[in-house]
C-alpha cells in the first residue's frame, strides 16, 4: 500500500484530473430531475470546501510534497489538523462525491468515487510511513489521539476562538481548485438540463443564467490569479 501511496503521490497531478474528465461520461441518473441532483451535490461539496477552507486559513500545511515526493519539514497538528489528520483530504472525497451527484451520475457515486477514496487511503498510507520515520514517537502520539478521517469535533470551537484566520492566504491557496470544481458543476448542471427527459425545465431559459455563472466564476480567477502574480496580494 505504501509502494503504490508513493506512486499516486508522485504522479498525482496526472492521474487526479482524469476524475474530472469521468464526471461527463454517461450512466444511470441518481436522481430524475437534475436541479435535484445538483442541489444534493452542492451541498455536500460545499462542506467539504468549507473543510479545506477552515484548515487553510487557520494553520497551512505545505502540499505538493518535494519533487513530486512525499515530504514534511515539519509535523503541523495545529488548527483543524488537531481534529483530523487529514482534513483537506476529507474536504477533497467530499468536493468528490458532491460533483458526482451533480452529474446525476450513478457509475461515479458508486465506483469512481470509492476508487478515489481508495487513492487517498493509499496515499495517506505512504504519507504516515514518511513522518513515522522522520519524527518517531511525536507522530505516533499524534496518531493514536487524532483520527486518520473521522473528524471529532469537539472543542473545535475554542480551535476557532484560539487562532487568528487568515483569509489572504485562504483566496490566495484555494482559488484554482475551488474555480474548477465550481466550474465543473455549473457545466455538468448545463450538461445534465440540456440533456433532461423532464419537461419543466427550459434549456433555453436556463442557459444565460448558468453562462452568467460560469463568466463570473472565471472573472472571479482571472482577478485572483492576477492579483496574486502581481504581487499585489500576498498572504502573510
Amino acid at each position: 500500500m505504501v509502494k503504490l501511496g508513493n506512486f499516486l503521490y508522485h504522479y498525482r497531478n496526472f492521474l487526479f484530473p482524469l476524475i474530472y474528465v469521468l464526471l461527463f461520461m454517461p450512466s444511470p441518473q441518481i436522481f430524475e430531475s437534475p436541479v435535484t441532483a445538483f442541489l444534493v451535490g452542492l451541498v455536500i461539496a460545499l462542506v467539504g470546501q468549507i473543510i479545506r477552507g477552515a484548515t487553510i486559513g487557520l494553520e497551512y500545511i505545505i502540499r505538493g510534497g518535494k519533487n513530486r515526493q512525499v515530504y514534511a519539514e515539519k509535523l503541523v497538528t495545529g488548527g483543524i489538523f488537531s481534529h483530523c489528520r487529514n482534513p483537506l483530504y476529507v474536504g477533497n472525497v467530499l468536493i468528490i462525491f458532491g460533483l458526482g451527484f451533480i452529474a446525476n451520475s450513478l457509475l461515479f457515486v458508486c465506483i469512481i468515487g470509492p476508487l478515489f477514496v481508495f487513492f487517498y487511503q493509499a496515499i495517506i498510507r505512504a504519507e504516515e510511513n514518511f513522518l513515522m520515520n522522520k519524527f518517531g514517537e511525536e507522530y505516533a502520539e499524534y496518531m493514536r489521539t487524532v483520527n486518520r478521517w473521522i473528524p471529532d469535533f469537539s472543542g473545535l470551537g475554542q480551535t476557532l476562538s484560539s487562532m487568528t484566520f487568515n483569509w489572504r492566504r485562504l483566496v490566495l491557496k484555494e482559488y484554482n481548485s475551488t474555480y474548477f470544481w465550481t466550474a465543473a458543476a455549473v457545466l455538468l448542471l448545463m450538461k445534465n438540463i440540456y440533456m433532461s427527459s423532464t419537461h419543466n425545465i427550459s434549456f433555453e431559459e436556463a442557459r444565460p443564467l448558468l453562462i452568467t455563472a460560469f463568466v463570473a466564476l472565471t472573472l472571479g480567477y482571472a482577478l485572483v490569479r492576477y492579483l496574486k502574480k502581481s504581487g499585489k496580494m500576498v498572504s502573510e
